[in-house]
Formats: structure tokens, C-alpha cells, sequence
């Protein structure tokens, strides 16, 4: 019947659009930029297409939906298993990184500083000078470029800094950064600015175009951070081909959410939040805690340097 062939394409047609805008990396313009986060959710219901057009008896058609399922899946759920060698054959120090996202400063200084307690360095991104102030006498070092709103930033660490620095997003965002005296490590505090509309779309992929890629010639490098991306944007993936790991995914935890419902927003969880390390710093430990008065989650990580560094 002409009906039931009409309602397979037009179950099967939304999940190809998305597929292939997934696929192709198209998705770096409005409103795709956005919903191109929830692509996990999208994957796992990908399956009703098949199981309609199986119902429906349309062999095409639930072909299609097969393979659509079958492809988002392929670039989900690597998220979920663990690499088999996440150290990458380090065996220098320890380093513990947490990064959090504070909300305009809005979030519980004392409770940041309690998760901090274990942390070498800390990256801070909505980072205001009312924050910074109560914030730094935790840590002996820091380098703070604290503004009002949304665009501050700061890296407090508890080992001797040097060559700190700023890189200045669009819209006002900046991120700090520096170099771990006793290492020689760098490390910055990630924050390009969001997509949230049509017009702040393109200082986004700008933001992404001034973000420093992987040297694996040069000093190791950690980034870390709200990254207003997750690994289904291309944004993101083209940074990480450079030479970055993603902390969460190396251990299996690519999919846990770290922004949407934790102020009480009704927004499904995704993944915005990140640890991207060089590829000569090992991996051992992730967590994703919770912080009152944000709306991130944060990450705490224990990597391990090179033996060299």
C-alpha cells in the first residue's frame, strides 16, 4: 500500500539528515551546531526507524534505517569501552587536573575548593574577580583573567607556573594558561564561546580556529575545560586529530553528561565539558563530580606525565 511506504520514508528521512550531517562535519552552522550534541540520544532511538519499517514490510527502506542505526552507533559508542592502553606507556609523575565551569561565578566557592582538595591544578572558566579573590588563597600559584559574566578564566595550581598567558576567544571569552615550572607541561583553562543563537555561531568556529593544537614535537600539552562542544561536532574532532586524547573516552566514560539539567533546567545531559591530553601523558583516573549553583559538572582526572618531562 502506497500509506505504508510514504510513513517508512518519512520515519526513516529525519535520521539520514542527521546521519549525514554527522557524518559530513555540516554541522557547524545554526541551529545544527546545537543539536548536533544530543546526536547519543538521537543514536539510540535510531532503532524505532528500523523496527517501523520491519513492521511496515519495507524492505528499502528498513535497509536504510539499518544502516543509519548502525553508523550512528559506530560513532557513539567507541564512547563507552576503554582503551586497552590508556597510560600510553608513561611513567613519569602523577598530575591532578580539575577543571569547572562556575557559572558566572555563581557557584559555592567552599564546595569548589572541598572537590579541589586533591587537585594539583585547578582550570576555572565563568571565572569573576569576586570568585577569583575568595578562590586563589587555596592555591600558592594562579594566573587569573577574571571579568564580569561569562568570559573569565583562571588556572590555580599548587606547583610554580611560568610563561602564563592569555588567549583571547571571540565575545570576550579568554583562557588562561601557563607552564608547570617543574614539569614542563602546558596547560589552559578551555572556554571558546557558545553557540547558543545564529549570531553566535560563527565567533564559536572562530573560537575553535584560535585553540592550539597538539605538538608532539614541542612541550605536552593538557587542555581542559567547558568546551561548548562535544565529540560529535567536528569542531572538536578536527582539534582532537591534531594529536589530543579525550580523557572520558579513553576510559570509557565518553558519555557521561557533564551540562544540561544541574540547575534545574529541563535539558537532557551532554558531554560540553573535557580533558584533552597529549598523547605522551597516560590516563589513569576520571570522575565526574557534582557542584552546587552550576550547571557544569566537573572533571577531575589523574594523568601521568612522561618520564622525560
Amino acid at each position: 500500500m502506497r500509506w505504508k511506504t510514504i510513513s517508512a520514508w518519512c520515519a526513516v528521512v529525519p535520521g539520514a539528515v542527521w546521519t549525514l550531517v554527522r557524518l559530513t562535519g555540516f554541522d557547524t552552522w545554526y541551529p545544527m551546531a546545537q543539536l548536533i550534541a544530543f546526536t547519543p540520544y538521537v543514536a539510540a532511538l535510531s532503532v524505532l526507524p528500523v523496527v517501523v519499517t520491519v513492521a511496515l514490510r519495507q524492505r528499502y527502506a528498513a535497509l536504510v534505517a539499518a544502516v543509519i542505526a548502525g553508523a550512528l552507533a559506530s560513532c557513539v559508542l567507541p564512547r563507552w569501552f576503554a582503551d586497552s592502553d590508556p597510560l600510553h606507556g608513561a611513567k613519569g609523575p602523577e598530575l591532578r587536573v580539575m577543571s569547572v565551569n562556575v557559572r558566572l561565578g555563581g557557584g559555592d566557592v567552599e564546595q569548589v575548593a572541598k572537590l579541589a582538595e586533591h587537585a594539583d591544578v585547578v582550570a576555572l572558566q565563568e571565572l569573576t574577580p569576586e570568585f577569583a579573590a575568595r578562590f586563589a588563597p587555596y592555591f600558592p600559584y594562579h594566573v587569573i583573567d577574571a571579568a564580569p559574566g561569562a568570559g573569565g578564566s583562571g588556572l590555580f595550581s599548587r606547583f610554580p607556573l611560568r610563561d602564563t598567558g592569555v588567549r583571547r576567544n571571540p565575545w570576550g571569552f579568554t583562557q588562561s594558561n601557563a607552564e608547570l615550572t617543574d614539569f614542563g607541561v602546558r596547560i589552559e583553562s578551555v572556554h571558546p564561546a557558545s553557540p547558543y543563537s545564529r549570531e553566535a555561531t560563527a565567533p564559536w568556529r572562530e573560537s575553535y580556529d584560535r585553540q592550539q593544537p597538539a605538538t608532539p614535537d614541542g612541550p605536552p600539552r593538557i587542555l581542559l575545560g567547558d568546551f561548548n562542544a562535544t565529540l560529535d561536532h567536528s569542531v572538536l574532532r578536527t582539534l582532537l586529530d591534531s594529536g589530543y586524547r579525550d580523557a572520558a573516552s579513553v576510559l570509557g566514560k565518553g558519555l557521561t553528561g557533564t551540562w544540561g539539567p544541574y540547575d534545574g533546567d529541563p535539558i537532557p545531559p551532554v558531554t560540553l565539558d573535557h580533558i584533552l591530553a597529549d598523547p605522551r601523558i597516560g590516563i589513569r583516573s576520571l570522575s565526574v563530580l557534582d557542584a552546587p549553583a552550576t550547571d557544569h559538572r566537573p572533571l577531575l582526572a589523574t594523568l601521568v606525565l612522561p618520564a622525560t618531562t
